[in-house]
């Protein structure tokens, strides 16, 4: 087994960051963990120098806010792992599960894989939330011939050579649709397992919003020609 690179885009998490990363290093997983602080103004980065600087491998300050996607571009280029995955600096998804989703591409069996909120589990989260996911997978699946179930979910997992040959232009949450439409360009078919979900309230800080679905199914549409 090698080494796994976990990358985290952090905006605005001081509340949840040392809860979510006291839940990774609980992983027997070799780990290389970064963290990208987007321009964060809530106090996470004074908790990321004071607190964190020394539990982790890298920690990549932004000088101006880059949306997730920018984040996650900065986070990419340093991994040095064999396989990278992107986990949110909440408490959505559980890390006790990068097992069930890094596994597959260690062992060969695949190159990407994203972790679904709705293979084999009751639905969670607000109904829209949920009709807007299903809807965008939907689409997305139709343009890039995938047959993915959840297109927007935060676990995916890349062989670092494949995610860092791919330019990511998106800046906020549109990475989703842009990254499945360039991995299915490629011709690389992407495997899906399921994992648990336990979705956070807009008032605890989910950033997702109307604009960013409109964003999507423009970028669906874009990456996907």
């Amino acid at each position: 087994m090698g080494k796994l690179s976990v990358i985290i885009p952090c905006y605005n998490e001081k509340n949840s960051l040392k809860e979510i990363l006291a839940k990774i290093k609980e992983s027997t997983l070799d780990l290389e963990i970064i963290i990208v602080d987007d321009m964060s103004t809530d106090g996470t980065r004074e908790l990321l120098k004071a607190e964190i600087e020394q539990q982790v491998d890298k920690i990549i300050y932004h000088e101006q806010n880059t949306g997730k996607g920018g984040a996650l571009r900065t986070g990419f280029k340093a991994a040095t792992g064999d396989v990278v995955i992107i986990q949110d600096a909440d408490m959505e998804y559980d890390p006790g599960e990068y097992p069930l989703v890094v596994n597959p591409i260690f062992e060969g069996k695949a190159e990407v894989v994203y972790g679904s909120r709705f293979m084999n589990q009751k639905a969670k989260g607000y109904l829209l939330n949920r009709l807007a996911n299903k809807g965008l997978t939907f689409l997305s699946n139709l343009m890039t011939h995938q047959h993915l179930t959840d297109m927007e979910t935060c676990y995916k997992a890349f062989r670092r050579e494949i995610i860092q040959s791919i330019d990511i232009e998106e800046k906020r949450f549109g990475f989703e649709p842009e990254i499945t439409a360039k991995i299915a360009k490629r011709g690389i078919k992407i495997k899906e397992v399921p994992i648990s979900y336990y979705p956070r309230k807009n008032s605890e800080g989910k950033k997702i919003g109307f604009s960013d679905g409109l964003r999507a199914l423009h970028c669906i549409w874009h990456y996907s020609r």
